[in-house]
């Protein structure tokens, strides 16, 4: 099995991506702070998972062409998309968890709401684990969070205090795409693998996908699978979003990405970038140059770095240093929109056919 195993990192000059809400016992009903992890160390900021998963949707619904985003439907407390991989390229990368309802009322709401009229039938609990995951996005030093006083005085009488937090961080995050789930769809009796129900391998039948009888599994044609995994990469080259973004307007387009298609799910990129004396990322060639080694027989693509011009300069300079006197010929440089476009080449390329496998 191959993966898809790559770091990020998020530039958070003057910002607060994610907020918790109020603060208790603030002198301010109205003071809001940002998310913290505490430590003996300090305070990091962070951007939850969810919060991440939440922007890079949103991001390709609105910014990649043919990217095919699932409807999503509420019955009373509960939410869920339409649950159907076959259909929805995020069904199929982000995964999905539907329990068809047992209650009359709730099953004659659906039929008579004209808006569920395209709604796939759930004749049993159905659920994916995302082949697409990513880890909370954590500053690489500890920070004070800064308070920001302000006041809303644009009307006649006293003004109105308010107060919120903001931080200056640089922020990392894992992430791994699976890349032989990508475009399978199990119908396993296991959670997890039970992706499709009975009307979900119908359509599977229908659509003439691949059937794995012996994985039993359906699967789409390689070709529609590699359009998928392109335009997820294509997202999160071009990734937009975050709270408190018309006071502090922070790009979250990540300045660098290294990332390589590995053998199993471990991260070999963990330790390659950390923080400096003056909490600014700082690369570490040694760790780089162990991770290469160590795990040689592990990585069956070049290891793909983007990097922004202008961003941390020079330890952009010392990667390319280290590139040079070790002769190594296994990376492909740039932007991160060209690195990830150039994995999507890669992926196309029938050499490779076994990554997807």
């Amino acid at each position: 099995m191959a993966f898809v195993t790559g770091l990020l990192l998020i530039d958070a000059p003057a910002s607060a991506l994610n907020n918790l809400g109020n603060i208790p016992g603030e002198r301010y009903d109205n003071s809001v702070g940002v998310k913290l992890i505490k430590t003996r160390e300090g305070s990091f900021p962070y951007v939850s998972a969810q919060a991440f998963r939440y922007w890079l949707r949103k991001t390709l619904e609105e910014s990649v062409d043919g990217w095919q985003s699932a409807p999503i439907y509420r019955e009373e407390k509960i939410a869920y998309t339409d649950a159907n991989p076959i259909r929805y390229w995020d069904d199929d990368l982000f995964g999905y968890m539907r329990a068809p309802s047992k209650r009359e009322s709730a099953r004659a709401k659906r039929i008579a709401d004209e808006s569920r009229a395209g709604e796939t039938e759930t004749t049993d609990t159905i659920t994916r684990a995302a082949p697409f995951r990513v880890s909370t996005l954590v500053s690489i030093a500890p920070v004070t969070p800064t308070n920001d006083f302000g006041v809303m005085s644009r009307h006649d009488g006293d003004p109105v205090p308010h107060e919120h937090q903001f931080y200056r961080a640089t922020l990392k995050g894992l992430f791994s795409l699976d890349l032989n789930a990508c475009g399978t769809f199990w119908y396993r009796k296991k959670t997890g693998f039970r992706s499709l129900d009975e009307v979900r391998i119908n359509e599977a039948v229908k659509a003439n996908l691949i059937h794995m009888e012996r994985e039993k599994a359906y699967r789409l044609q390689l070709s529609d699978r590699v359009k998928r995994v392109a335009a997820l990469f294509e997202g999160l080259a071009i990734l937009s979003g975050g709270a408190k973004q018309t006071l502090h307007y922070t790009d979250v387009m990540p300045p660098v990405v290294i990332f390589a298609v590995t053998k199993g799910g471990n991260h070999i990129f963990k330790y390659v970038i950390s923080a400096n004396n003056r909490g600014l990322p700082e690369l570490n060639t040694e760790a780089l140059h162990e991770a290469l080694n160590i795990y040689k027989d592990e990585i069956l693509s070049a290891v793909y770095v983007g990097w922004i011009r202008g961003y941390q300069d020079e330890e952009r300079q010392k990667l390319d240093e280290f590139v040079n006197k070790t002769g190594n010929n296994l990376f492909k440089i740039g932007h991160p929109r060209e690195t990830f476009k150039a994995l999507a080449n890669d992926l196309l390329n029938p050499v490779n056919a076994s990554w997807m496998e």
